[in-house]
């Protein structure tokens, strides 16, 4: 299975901000959108950061409440580990977990194309082992 039949399944948008948007505003987008990541862009379709959660609450162990005002280019993190639609569920959790990140935006073309997360690889994965569990089950079954 590849991330480009995970984006056929979730669909491909992903949401970007600004770096020089705050914190504060960042933080909103998160919640609204109810999403963990958000890819940082000057141009909507090239990525020169990401601003997470585990940014967030980052940033916010450090500066306090301060951080709130800050631009999102001081606390996204960067460079941005990214992949491909061609990348299959196996490399992209082996990427995901070499670098300790939970999102990776799709990049083809040099664009973005979409973003997967943890819960789309793992979710994915799942439903793979389902598939192989019946096939075996009706394969022992005699069917």
């Amino acid at each position: 299975m590849t991330v480009a039949a995970i984006l056929r399944s979730k669909g491909s948008d992903v949401a970007t901000i600004a770096p020089d948007a705050t914190v504060e505003t960042a933080v909103a987008a998160l919640a609204a959108k109810r999403i963990g990541a958000l890819v940082v862009s000057l141009d909507g379709r090239t990525g020169i950061g990401i601003l997470s959660e585990r940014d967030v609450v980052r940033v916010l162990a450090e500066r306090g409440t301060k951080a709130l005002a800050m631009p999102v280019s001081a606390a996204m993190s960067a460079p941005i580990h990214t992949c491909s639609m061609a990348d299959g569920v196996p490399a992209v959790m082996a990427e995901m977990t070499r670098h300790r990140v939970r999102h990776l935006p799709v990049i083809e073309d040099g664009r973005l194309a979409g973003i997967v997360s943890i819960g789309d690889v793992v979710k994915r994965r799942l439903d793979d082992l389902e598939s192989e569990s019946s096939a075996m089950r009706e394969y022992i079954a005699g069917r």
